[in-house]
């Protein structure tokens, strides 16, 4: 944790705000007593796009969508 008086941050805040990584914080102080404190929040993550990777499957089984009554139970069908 970073303390700095307010003259200070006034003349540097872009910079103390752009310095911060992540879950760091700059305490701000004005008489040598906290006033404010400046914490970084956590990076965003964007959201998720459907259809963001077509082409992506190289290959695939002939049989990708058989049955597969071996993994069934006997009573729903499945073979001994």
């Amino acid at each position: 944790m970073t303390t700095i008086p307010i003259q200070q941050a006034q003349a540097e805040l872009p910079a103390l705000i752009h310095g911060l990584g992540p879950g760091e914080e700059v305490v701000i102080t004005e008489n040598n007593e906290p006033v404010a404190r400046i914490v970084s929040s956590a990076p965003t993550q964007s959201p998720r796009r459907l259809r963001s990777m077509p082409g992506t499957v190289l290959h695939m089984a002939p049989d990708f969508d058989a049955p597969l009554e071996e993994l069934l139970p006997r009573s729903r069908g499945g073979t001994e």
